[in-house]
């Protein structure tokens, strides 16, 4: 029996992958847009609407980010008002545990898990900035290994005041009211080198009892936090290739957490280019590429590796002969990509020599080295694509990133996923209410 493709969706709201410039595309903060987005999804049996967060603005050479979103809502605000216009459809936020507090989250997923009838999930990430911290009282970063070792801490800590309520502890009465059958429900206490907190929860048990945790990261320490405590991880691997690779490595750690392959699902972000036929999907994909690469952006993508101001620089020229300064401070503020280059100088050869090999400007640089479709063809095409990942262990389904707002999904939806549904590995019908139901978890087992 093949297996089943997870699908879910991402809204791009924290990132320059939408095409801002499209005739169709609309807000990235208007409500109707991200119930557009988790409605088309929903039709489509989709799993999950994913959210990410950002937690200030980027900027560059000291300046808000021309190319990046004008503004992020609220994570728990956008998924509770979601929850009021799907049925079925998980909803899963990244929350930062670097800057947040166990108590205040783990009160926010209870209730966006009693809100949504058992739908919600984590995403759990930490912040590796001082820029970012500056929006907040504690301020400064962490080390690598603290901000992990404080997601650690953190979930757990997160995880014991949702479990602090067993199942059966409120009893209604009609005269007396609403009262605990048992004085220590909700009670809890935790202390460690990060928190040291005591109380009493006040959001009883939900549905699934906790979110769904999912895990973004890339790290051996990312990938081993995710073995131990995560049911997901988001990943970048987007070939199938690395993404078979990807896939062995993190499921060959579960065995060490006394934890069966299918406990933790790998679902790495996908974009897609969808055609009448696999040539003009091709053609364009290559108009989109154009449009989320203008000369403007290349050259400040650009600066990112350089680290320095190179906007005397044609963009339909070579690229710079001088070598990058490596080193802080850095031209970008609150971009995961500009520390992606641990050996500057090397990558900035690396990059001249494909140029040269390929005579490539400027700007068809960044779009070689920043490819973003990764199902590029027609709904045959991908629903092949998709199926053979999967089978083959290179994934266990994807996070669709769509380049259009609001409307991008609606396509995939009609055309790719009855395709799916034909090979037998995607539901016809949502068979579970909690996403736990959707993603195959087992449900959770509850102290007596």
């Amino acid at each position: 029996m093949p297996k089943q493709v997870h699908l879910a969706v991402h809204f791009p709201g924290v990132n320059n992958t939408t095409v801002w410039s499209d005739p169709e595309a609309g807000s990235q903060i208007e409500f109707s847009s991200f119930a557009h987005v988790a409605r088309t999804a929903e039709r489509g049996l989709f799993d999950f609407f994913f959210l990410a967060e950002g937690l200030r603005l980027r900027e560059h050479k000291g300046q808000i980010h021309d190319l990046d979103v004008v503004g992020r809502p609220d994570t728990f605000t956008v998924l509770a008002a979601l929850a009021a216009v799907t049925d079925r459809l998980g909803l899963t936020g990244t929350i930062n545990s670097t800057f947040n507090e166990p108590y205040e989250v783990a009160r926010q997923f209870a209730s966006l898990d009693h809100l949504s009838a058992g739908r919600a999930a984590w995403n759990v990430v930490t912040s590796w900035d001082a820029f970012t911290g500056e929006n907040f009282r504690r301020g400064g970063f962490l080390a690598q290994d603290q901000r992990y070792e404080r997601a650690r801490t953190f979930l757990q800590t997160v995880m014991e005041l949702a479990d602090s309520w067993r199942g059966d502890e409120i009893v209604a009465d009609k005269e007396t009211g609403v009262f605990l059958r048992d004085p220590q429900a909700g009670r809890f206490a935790h202390t460690d080198a990060h928190f040291d907190v005591a109380g009493r929860f006040d959001v009883p048990r939900s549905p699934q009892g906790r979110p769904v945790v999912f895990q973004a990261g890339d790290s051996d320490e990312g990938r081993e936090f995710a073995a131990s405590s995560a049911d997901a991880i988001f990943t970048r691997h987007g070939t199938r290739e690395a993404g078979q690779a990807f896939y062995a490595d993190v499921k060959g750690r579960l065995a060490r957490y006394g934890r069966e392959r299918d406990s933790l699902l790998v679902l790495p972000a996908a974009t897609f280019v969808l055609g009448d036929t696999d040539a003009e999907a091709a053609e364009l994909a290559h108009h989109v590429r154009l449009q989320q690469t203008s000369g403007a952006t290349a050259l400040q993508w650009l600066e990112q590796l350089w680290n320095r101001d190179l906007s005397a620089y044609d963009p339909d020229g070579p690229l710079p002969e001088i070598d990058p300064v490596v080193g802080e401070p850095t031209v970008a503020q609150g971009r995961a990509s500009a520390r992606m280059f641990t050996d500057p100088v090397a990558t900035a050869n690396e990059w001249r020599a494909l140029a040269e090999a390929k005579k490539l400007s400027i700007r068809e640089l960044v779009i070689e080295v920043t490819g973003r479709q990764n199902f590029v063809g027609s709904a045959a095409t991908i629903a092949a694509t998709i199926d053979d990942f999967v089978q083959a262990g290179a994934s266990d389904g994807f996070i669709l990133v769509p380049h259009i707002v609001p409307g991008g999904l609606d396509r995939f939806v009609d055309e790719v996923v009855p395709l799916l549904q034909e090979r037998g590995v995607h539901r016809t019908e949502y068979e579970g209410e909690t996403l736990r139901d959707h993603l195959g978890l087992p449900p959770l087992r509850t102290a007596p």
